[in-house]
């Protein structure tokens, strides 16, 4: 089996880890050199499909093409090479063309009835602001004081969605199939630093079995209204008892496919290979978790480490996977002997959390003394402006 990830950033390491550990070779595509996924691939290879270079050397002889990307011009050029050349596209344009804007998507919560933060001005402060395309913490601030609220969103460019500020934990639950033929996968309890981007996935989730349950029918009521044809993701916050949705993505999504393969043994992307390549194929519901798994990023300067969102992920180089990571199970890092500063994803996986919290601090700890690191920041959200 040969895929082509095209894309090389955060979506796409995720797309090349997991292909990876299915056996298959991948080749990554990017305008840019020295992204991060290049070093998880087989062979990298720099183009820019909306450009005027022909992708056949690059596309013409995969099986399956994975777009991890948010750039519009780019995923409708795949559409029309995919098309035209009959190569398979995990992509489902329609589905996506909601999910990546918040305010459609918001739309589509309203139609079915969905609980999810009120907008303003009905709510009072805080709020939460945040650009209504793209996904991830990109742009998201957090406002207590209405004038300052208004300032930012008279200053603003482009269209932004304004919500109740609502406190809880936040999960993560992955759905795939087609309509009347949806199977939800595992949730998964995320973790923001203080710009609430996703520092840490845990599994299995601490979230009653009752709330599992509803969570999963939200998610499928969502991608039957989607008419999804694919992988999409939900977001949700619990509060005061009761799940909001936050956000969705039609589109493999990064971190929390990497947690549930470690959990279940479940793989993401082969899963989206038998959907699009073997339409026929049922997907089986996930079974149950086996081990407890710790997923999260670290960035390592003279005499600190930082645990920090996936945002310090992107900023890296090639990454490569190592195993037996200072007592980690793995690693996806550009840690190099003799290097001053460094990130990595650590995966820690254990028969339960205990066990897995235990050997997290422990490699925690390896790390501190190797490089003698005083400092420790592990901070979450901050406060509002």
């Amino acid at each position: 089996m040969k895929i082509a990830v095209v894309g090389g950033k955060l979506q796409g390491v995720e797309a090349c880890y997991l292909a990876r550990k299915a056996g298959w070779q991948v080749v990554v595509v990017d305008k840019k050199p020295g992204v991060p996924a290049a070093g998880l691939a087989d062979q990298f290879i720099e183009l820019d499909v909306t450009g005027r270079q022909d992708p056949a050397p690059a596309l013409g002889t995969v099986d399956l093409i994975i777009p991890a990307l948010e750039n519009q011009a780019a995923l409708t050029c795949l559409q029309r090479w995919s098309r035209d050349h009959g190569v398979a596209l995990a992509f489902d344009a329609g589905a996506y063309a909601t999910t990546s804007s918040k305010k459609k998507s918001n739309r589509l919560f309203e139609s079915c009835a969905i609980a999810t933060p009120r907008d303003w001005p009905a709510c009072g402060c805080p709020v939460v602001v945040k650009p209504s395309a793209g996904s991830g913490s990109r742009g998201v601030r957090i406002f207590n004081d209405p004038q300052l609220l208004q300032r930012q969103l008279d200053k603003s460019t482009q269209p932004q969605v304004v919500q109740e500020f609502i406190p809880g934990p936040s999960y993560s639950l992955e759905i795939i199939g087609r309509p009347g033929r949806y199977v939800p996968l595992l949730v998964t309890d995320l973790e923001m630093d203080t710009n609430y981007d996703c520092k840490r996935v845990r599994a299995p989730t601490n979230m009653a079995d009752t709330l599992v349950a509803e969570f999963e029918q939200t998610a499928v009521t969502i991608a039957e209204a989607l008419q999804l044809e694919g992988l999409m993701d939900v977001e949700v916050i619990l509060n005061d008892k009761r799940l909001k949705v936050l956000e969705i993505d039609a589109r493999l999504p990064s971190q929390t496919p990497t947690a549930v393969y470690w959990s279940t043994g479940l793989n993401m992307v082969t899963l989206l290979a038998e959907f699009f390549l073997h339409p026929s194929t049922t997907i089986a519901k996930t079974r149950p978790p086996a081990r407890a798994v710790i997923y999260e990023h670290i960035h390592v300067t003279p005499g600190r480490i930082d645990v920090c969102g996936e945002h310090i992920m992107a900023a890296c180089g090639p990454l490569e996977v190592q195993a037996g990571f200072f007592e980690a199970n793995e690693a996806i890092t550009d840690y190099a002997p003799g290097r001053q500063q460094w990130s990595a994803t650590l995966i820690i996986a254990e028969d339960n959390l205990n066990a897995a919290m235990v050997r997290r601090n422990r490699t925690i700890s390896t790390i501190r003394q190797t490089f003698s690191l005083d400092r420790y920041d592990d901070a979450g959200p901050g406060g509002p402006l």
